[in-house]
Parts: C-alpha cells; sequence; structure tokens
C-alpha cells in the first residue's frame, strides 16, 4: 500500500518525533479522548453489527418484502457500518502511530483515506433509506397502542458502559506511557 517513497511515509519521517500525531498539537487529553471514543464506537458498532445481523438472520422468515422491522434493522445495519469503519481505520491509526516506524504508520494514514468515502457511503445510505422510509414508518408508529418498552435493552447500555470505561483505562495508558 505505502513505500519508504510514498508521501505519507516522507510526511511521518520528516515529520516531528512526536507520541501522537502532530495535528493533536501535543494535547495529551485530546489524545486520550480521541482514543476513547473512536475505540468505543467502534467496538459499539461492531456489537450493534453482530446483533442487527443475528437478529435479521433468527427473523428471516418473517415474510417477503420491506416490513417496517427490516427497514429498521438496515437503517440501523447501514449507519452502524459506517460508523464502525470510520470509527476503526480513525482509531487503528492513532493507536498504531509510531514516528519511529513511519512505514507502518504510513499504512493507517493511507487506510484512512481509502475507507473514508466507504464509510461515508453506508451512512448516506442509511440516511436515504431513513428519509424514504420516513412516512411509512411514522404511520406504521402512530398507530395505537404501540407496546415499547425501551427499558428492556438496560443490560446493552451496562455492557457498553464497561466497554468505554477500559477503553478509557487503556487510552490513558497509552497515552501516559508514549
Amino acid at each position: 500500500m505505502t513505500s519508504n517513497t510514498s508521501f505519507a511515509t516522507q510526511a511521518v519521517a520528516s515529520g516531528p518525533m512526536t507520541s501522537a500525531p502532530p495535528s493533536f498539537d501535543g494535547h495529551g487529553w485530546l489524545v486520550i479522548a480521541n482514543l476513547v471514543t473512536m475505540t468505543s464506537a467502534t467496538l459499539i458498532g461492531v456489537m450493534a453489527i453482530t446483533y442487527l445481523v443475528q437478529d435479521g438472520w433468527r427473523h428471516r422468515q418473517d415474510g417477503r418484502g420491506l416490513s417496517p422491522a427490516r427497514i429498521w434493522r438496515y437503517t440501523g445495519l447501514l449507519f452502524a457500518t459506517g460508523i464502525t469503519l470510520r470509527c476503526g481505520v480513525e482509531a487503528a491509526s492513532l493507536w498504531a502511530w509510531d514516528p519511529r516506524l513511519p512505514a507502518i504508520t504510513a499504512r493507517f494514514l493511507v487506510a484512512k483515506r481509502l475507507v473514508d468515502p466507504v464509510a461515508i457511503s453506508f451512512g448516506l445510505s442509511g440516511l436515504a433509506l431513513f428519509v424514504l422510509s420516513l412516512p411509512g414508518m411514522l404511520e406504521q408508529l402512530r398507530k395505537e397502542p404501540l407496546p415499547l418498552t425501551v427499558w428492556q435493552a438496560r443490560p446493552i447500555l451496562h455492557r457498553i458502559g464497561w466497554l468505554v470505561l477500559l477503553s478509557a483505562v487503556a487510552a490513558i495508558g497509552v497515552v501516559s506511557t508514549r
């Protein structure tokens, strides 16, 4: 993907020997904040994708066509995939940052730019599906009674909280030991 003569490799090699990309301007707290959010968002996105795919597989026999549940699932899947891809390559480039290994660091920087259009395409597709399905979904959601219990997913929220906490501990550890 990149070689020792690539622009990205040259930029990393000739740049300052910083413990994080120079765009963080030496602010360790900002590196930690980005590591936590990007890592957590990636892992939460993977959890969402896994759940939505498994749920779709379990309910694959629930009729043909685009039911509100199927559209809802596809929309979530598109958004989760876009977030996971974008945040995943950003997290990887931050975790892998090492100006002493410019070719490896440059590979992650180039990967970010290669994945960005794909990730944005997933997000825009999710947004398009949301907008296209909005009138029909609103009509379905306005029908009474609509039994909706939000708090049944509370255990998932606890797992996400632990995931964010562990990401924060790891980020603090890596930034303070670089």
